[in-house]
Parts: structure tokens; sequence; C-alpha cells
């Protein structure tokens, strides 16, 4: 599998964190683990396939945040070019309220007009090369932008989140910006696409992933974590990944 990271020009740095175009020359089984993003997809040759769910994803798709893993079939000569938006960057582009796309692949035509869609993959399947592709997807976000501020006290709240690696209880962080706990989980939910504690677990299964080779053991990956019941961990654990950390950490493939 060959993989590409391109950046989006400044107009979209606020809300798109990368674009990524993956091509497969080989049929590829894909294994990813739940991020903090919201992702779109445009598959411009081949096809993908949910293995867990056993159907086809769609020619243009939004992947909402997620709790669980996710297998992907990658047919041979497949091509597709992601949109890997920041955290709370796709509630400039969608009115639709962000929590509805949680642990879903939705069609993209359910939220753009199917004749916009059309001339957007047959753009894409037209084109000679990656910088075509992204100037394609590019010219399309630019004409749904919504020009709106980001959200300045969600995002104040992803980065205490992210300081502190996930463990963070949510009254707290909600006292700590002025606002009742329940509006602050509304608002929340609205532009990230999920509760704030589903998404201190992402983060913080996450982190915990990445650090563990800097740690003596798991039981101290776990307590830096902020788990201190190990079958609560285990259970997080294992829907985050679909193996227990054990499985997980002795495998060849999670790298």
């Amino acid at each position: 599998m060959n993989m590409q990271r391109y950046f989006p020009t400044d107009v979209l740095k606020p809300y798109i964190k990368t674009f990524m175009v993956i091509e497969s020359d080989d049929k590829i089984e894909s294994y990813t683990l739940p991020d903090t993003a919201i992702v779109m997809a445009f598959r411009y040759k081949g096809s993908v396939s949910n293995v867990q769910q056993g159907v086809n994803l769609p020619v243009s798709g939004i992947t909402g945040l997620r709790k669980s893993f996710r297998l992907l079939d990658y047919a041979k000569h497949t091509g597709n070019l992601l949109v890997v938006f920041n955290e709370g960057g796709a509630a400039a582009f969608f009115k639709e309220p962000l929590h509805e796309l949680f642990e879903i692949n939705l069609s993209l035509d359910h939220l753009i007009h199917l004749h916009k869609l059309n001339i957007i993959e047959e753009q894409l399947c037209e084109a000679k090369n990656n910088g075509q592709r992204i100037a394609v997807i590019e010219r399309f976000l630019l004409s749904e932008l919504k020009i709106q501020p980001p959200d300045k006290l969600i995002g104040s709240a992803i980065q205490q989140i992210k300081a502190a690696h996930g463990a963070i209880r949510i009254k707290e962080l909600a006292a700590g910006l002025y606002t009742s706990q329940d509006a602050f989980e509304k608002r929340f939910r609205r532009v990230i696409g999920t509760s704030p504690k589903q998404f201190t677990t992402i983060v913080r299964l996450r982190n915990l992933i990445e650090m563990y080779p800097q740690v003596a053991n798991l039981t101290d990956a776990a307590h830096a974590a902020g788990y201190f019941d190990q079958a609560h961990f285990i259970k997080d654990f294992k829907a985050f990944t679909g193996k227990t950390p054990q499985v997980f950490f002795q495998s060849t493939t999670w790298w």
C-alpha cells in the first residue's frame, strides 16, 4: 500500500489536518484504530469493503468518530483520497450535528447534492496525478465552507483533554470553562462528533498505545492513562482494538 500526505492551503488549514492519497496495487486488508478526526473519503478507482459488516463502502463517503477498530479490504488497483479534518473542522462544512455520524460511514449524497457530487467524482477519475486530485477536492471544500470562526470554548477543551492525555474529568473540565456540564456536552457532541467522555477515551487509549514501549509494564501504562480498575481497562481496550492488551502488544502488526 502506498500512502502520501499533502497539506491544505492556508484558507483550509484551520479545518483540515491533512489530505491522504492511498493506493494499493494488490489486495490488502487494513486494520485501523479509532482516532479523533472525522474523515471524508473519495475513491477514484477500485473498491473498498468493510470486512466486519460485509458491505462495500460508497464511492464518496464520510466516516464519523468511532469507539472500536475497523477492518477494511482494499481490492487490487484501488485509489482513495482522504480528507482528514481537524477536531471540530468538519462543522464548518456541514450543518448537520456531527454526533449523528458516530460509528457510521455515510454516503456523501446524504449531505451534498448528488449532481455536484457526480461532477466531483468525474473530475477525480479524469485527474492525471495527485496534485490535480487535491485541487479538485480543495475547490469543492471551499465551495462548501461556511465562513465562521472556530468554537474557541470547544477548542480549549480539546487542548486540555490532549494535554491530560485523556485522563480528565468532564465535570471539572466544564467548570473550568465556566459552563454547565449539560450545555458543554451538547455543544461538544454537535461540533466534535461524539461525547466528551468518549473523546477522552479515544485520546487516553491512543496515548497509552503510543507510550507503551516507554513504560515498564502494562499495569504502569494503564495507571498512567488513568485506569485503576483492571477490568475496566481491559474492557475499554478490547472494544478499542478488538484484542486484549496482552495479545495486542505481542502482535508485530500494531506498529
